[in-house]
């Protein structure tokens, strides 16, 4: 079980979130550049930290961006 941190709301249960994959830049969508014409995305799975996003869906229904280690599953303290 992890206890994910969320600014709003302190430390809470995972089962509160859901897990929307690592942070990252995503193309604009309204370009016309091969990355908009294909939008296939291959998440990065490195070994040690990770920003992520999650959504406190059982909570304060907000998008936060954290940084987990993906070997420890330890959060750090950058709440943002």
């Amino acid at each position: 079980m992890l206890l994910i941190p969320c600014p709003y709301c302190g430390l809470r249960d995972e089962s509160e979130f859901v897990y929307g994959g690592p942070a990252r830049a995503l193309p604009d969508m309204d370009a016309q550049t091969p990355e908009a014409q294909h939008s296939l995305y291959r998440p990065i799975n490195p070994r040690g930290p990770l920003r992520e996003l999650w959504y406190h869906s059982g909570g304060c229904e907000c998008w936060i961006t954290l940084t987990r280690n993906t070997i420890t599953h330890e959060f750090e303290d950058d709440l943002s």
